[in-house]
């Protein structure tokens, strides 16, 4: 019998790109078996994808009622533990409460829902049901960015002054006719917001986590390029931190030439630390009395980067690595669900409800700022 941890999947069909990458990253480390799904919309391209897979023919269902359904009519040492929600946005609230209903946890690409109410929903949801929920803020994953995180609650920077993220891409800067594109674009699947929703959420995500720091109020200028485009492609936010700290947060996805440049500086009282999303192995410490100081995956740093990390320096670990670093912390507390014991700081370190309903207040606050005249906007 094995003993991995039981997954299914609700997307991720033909024409996705996402999906693919989730199921390489929770097949990473060998830990999380693909068990069953419910790929597309219809129940023939479920199967074209599911057969793909290598997955039994009764596995493989038509939507994702039956799916939660006929899952939870198998013994237990055989139905799925989690479902990896890997849908459009507008999918991920009735995919979840069904999931969570029927007794299985949740692992969902963000945001996690439309909007802040349907949100809240999901958090009284996962608090009724005493099922685990977690959200797959990738770059959180990165060892390098654990290592900043670390290295800032530690005290050695400093009281925390500045904070600057930016992510940039430039693959909508003109009107795109693909499956990625369009959905994006679309309130009615993808939320109240655009660039700031897809990307701009990762951003303030990474922000807060490294720092330590919340976000209390926002200034955002949010803007749409593109003519007839309906959602946001762009945006600046002035961002009012706990403790003083101010910051930036910049994301676009109009930046032509960019490809999928993230970017965090954090500045505190004695030095501060620059990572690169492109660089991913690499952070950088600035002080004032002493040279800058280069730091690597793999070396010995401290402990939840070397729980994140696989190889020995030198050997470059990236986008797939730090996804499979969420999937592996989440079925880790899967496990821990399981055998009702509690689940450990750093083996179990994964985005969770909290940081969901953190991630749609964030977005709304900024779209509502932008939307005034006078656009501080307090939390």
């Amino acid at each position: 019998m094995s003993n991995k941890v039981r997954m299914g999947m609700v997307g991720g069909g033909p024409g996705a790109f996402i999906g693919a990458v989730h199921r390489m990253a929770a097949n990473l480390d060998g830990q999380v078996e693909l068990v069953c799904g419910a790929f597309a919309g219809s129940a023939q391209r479920s199967q074209v994808t599911g057969r793909e897979l290598m997955l039994a023919d009764e596995r493989i269902y038509p939507d994702f009622t039956t799916m939660m359904k006929c899952e939870a009519a198998l013994p237990k040492d055989q139905r799925m533990e989690f479902v990896s929600i890997v849908t459009p946005n507008h999918m991920h609230l009735p995919v979840a409460r069904e999931a969570l209903t029927a007794g299985f946890h949740v692992l969902s690409d963000k945001p996690a829902t439309l909007n802040v109410a349907e949100v809240m929903e999901l958090q009284a949801l996962v608090k009724t049901t005493g099922k685990l929920y977690g959200l797959t803020h990738v770059y959180t994953g990165y060892p390098m960015i654990k290592e900043a995180r670390q290295r800032i609650a530690s005290g050695q920077l400093g009281n925390i002054r500045k904070v600057v993220v930016e992510y940039l891409q430039g693959w909508l800067s003109a009107d795109q006719d693909n499956k990625q594109a369009s959905w994006r674009a679309d309130p009615n699947q993808s939320g109240i917001s655009g660039c700031m929703g897809d990307i701009g959420s990762h951003a303030a995500n990474l922000a807060e986590y490294v720092s330590g720091k919340r976000i209390t109020q926002v200034c955002a200028d949010l803007n749409t390029f593109v003519a007839g485009r309906r959602l946001d492609d762009d945006g600046v936010v002035l961002l009012q931190m706990e403790s003083g700290a101010r910051g930036l947060l910049q994301a676009s996805q109009i930046a032509a030439g960019e490809e999928n440049n993230l970017t965090l500086r954090i500045y505190g009282e004695k030095g501060g630390l620059e990572w690169r999303q492109q660089e991913p192995n690499s952070l950088w410490l600035k002080w004032l009395d002493q040279p800058q100081q280069l730091l690597r995956t793999g070396g010995n740093h401290s402990s939840m980067a070397a729980a994140n990390t696989r190889l020995p320096m030198g050997h470059p670990e990236g986008y797939l690595e730090a996804f499979a670093n969420v999937y592996g912390n989440f079925s880790t507390a899967v496990r821990c669900h399981a055998r009702g014991e509690p689940a450990d700081g750093v083996s179990c370190d994964y985005p969770d409800i909290s940081d969901a309903v953190r991630g749609m207040n964030l977005v709304e606050a900024f779209v509502h700022s932008s939307q005034q005249e006078t656009r501080w906007h307090r939390l």
